[in-house]
């Protein structure tokens, strides 16, 4: 049973709740990098402990039982963080919701459909779907690393020096225009894709539901 595939899954799945514990514990932007770095180790946990128990023959029920449960926890409490550190604001609670909504419904309708379910094969879509929001939720983790390193840069520096900096490419030893482009391009970016994973995640969803249908008629 313990096997280096089933010990990563283990991994990933206490690293889940560690996410929301960074920002309990430590100061910002600290919080922010551990919760960066436990998520994008945690998602490439997911691709390896697949890989590695495919290739060595160590696929095991306890693994199977565990990995889609690691996955769900550890996107949905990162949502849930994200959601908590930017104020609730639309653009992440909103998609935030229709996928913990989805991931919800679909974990209970495979758990009503019992060995039904393992027979409702994982499309490429639904693929897509978890690398669109591992990348998203990581890119959002982001935002606030560049956030504080840029007010950090500006503390008592005139106002119109950072226009002037900003607008006009005039000396930048501070790195400010790396640390405010950075922070709108992982912004920008990561709610692209958290709202494109939102969009896939109710096709993917409602395709599910689809063909489970046969199997809930009496």
């Amino acid at each position: 049973m313990w096997t280096l595939p089933n010990i990563l899954t283990i991994i990933r799945l206490i690293a889940a709740p560690m996410v929301a514990v960074m920002f309990l514990y430590l100061a910002r932007p600290y919080a922010d990098w551990a919760a960066l770095i436990l998520f994008v180790g945690a998602a490439l946990t997911d691709w390896l402990d697949g890989f590695l128990a495919r290739a060595w023959m160590q696929e095991s029920k306890l693994g199977a039982m565990l990995d889609p449960i690691a996955d769900k926890a550890m996107v949905v409490i990162a949502l849930v963080v994200l959601a908590s550190v930017f104020g609730l604001d639309a653009l992440i609670l909103l998609p935030a919701a229709l996928i913990v909504f989805r991931e919800v419904f679909v974990s209970g309708l495979r758990e009503f459909l019992g060995d039904v379910a393992g027979t409702l094969q994982v499309t490429k879509m639904a693929k897509w779907k978890t690398t669109t929001q591992m990348v998203a939720i990581a890119l959002l983790f982001a935002v606030g690393i560049f956030e504080h390193y840029l007010l950090l840069a500006t503390v008592e520096m005139d106002p119109q020096i950072v226009r002037d900096i900003l607008s006009s490419g005039a000396a930048d030893p501070t790195y400010l225009n790396f640390h405010h482009n950075g922070m709108y391009a992982t912004w920008y970016s990561g709610v692209t894709l958290l709202w494109l994973a939102a969009g896939l995640t109710v096709i993917t969803g409602v395709d599910y539901f689809r063909k489970s249908l046969p199997h809930l008629r009496d």
